[in-house]
């Protein structure tokens, strides 16, 4: 059982859930890495970690499938004994037009997205103290209801997850638990940055890809 803060990340292996990980763990931190097909880069992160002197595990898990969710948690439970923060950082993309969206991977999206953030939020909270907190992250608000014919399986899902995001937040406000969602847009490692020419209108008005150090003051 860790006497330390746990921090869960999903899709901790790559990019942006890399990169929380690494600073997690530099503030303390235990951390558990869920990741889905990028087994190399979980491993490569833990050794990181480790080197740093930190505390590190990573569980394979597909997010869309309860099943799997509760028995990444059990084993949590067996060896952390507790969730002190969830980042649901699962997002799976798919520019697609929505005139070309298949039923199949309209399923996968929310499956990931909206659905296994639910999961890890239903169990998350059984481990978790008073005090604690949960970080989802994702484009939604505006962006999620503007019409925008690309894309729309993620940003359904991700604007279901803002609203889940404050129906939790108020739920859980008596215990103390911090339920925010962060929608930081183009960052600097994103899937589908726009080329040089191309962010000025992408991503105004500063004309420039936002940097993973948004998270810089997280507790």
């Amino acid at each position: 059982m860790s006497t330390r803060r746990v921090a869960v990340v999903t899709g901790g292996a790559r990019r942006l859930g890399r990169h929380l990980c690494l600073m997690l763990a530099d503030r303390g931190y235990d951390i558990l890495c869920l990741y889905r097909t990028s087994e190399p880069d979980a491993r490569s992160l833990v050794q990181d970690i480790q080197a740093r002197g930190g505390r590190a595990r990573s569980l394979r898990v597909d997010v869309s499938q309860r099943g799997e969710v509760a028995e990444a948690f059990e084993n949590i439970r067996e060896h952390e004994g507790r969730v002190d923060l969830l980042v649901n950082n699962v997002g799976n993309y798919n520019p697609q037009d929505v005139t070309l969206l298949d039923p199949s991977v309209w399923d996968e999206t929310i499956g990931a997205n909206l659905s296994g953030a639910y999961y890890c939020c239903y169990h998350a909270l059984g481990l978790m103290h008073d005090g604690g907190q949960i970080i989802s992250i994702g484009m939604a608000g505006l962006e999620g209801i503007r019409a925008n014919r690309r894309g729309a399986d993620y940003y359904v899902s991700k604007t279901g997850l803002l609203v889940l995001t404050r129906a939790l937040a108020a739920g859980y406000a008596e215990r103390k638990i911090r339920v925010n969602m962060i929608s930081p847009g183009q960052l600097d490692n994103s899937v589908d940055l726009p080329g040089p020419d191309e962010i000025g209108q992408e991503v105004p008005p500063l004309a420039r890809s936002a940097s993973r150090a948004f998270v810089s003051d997280w507790r």
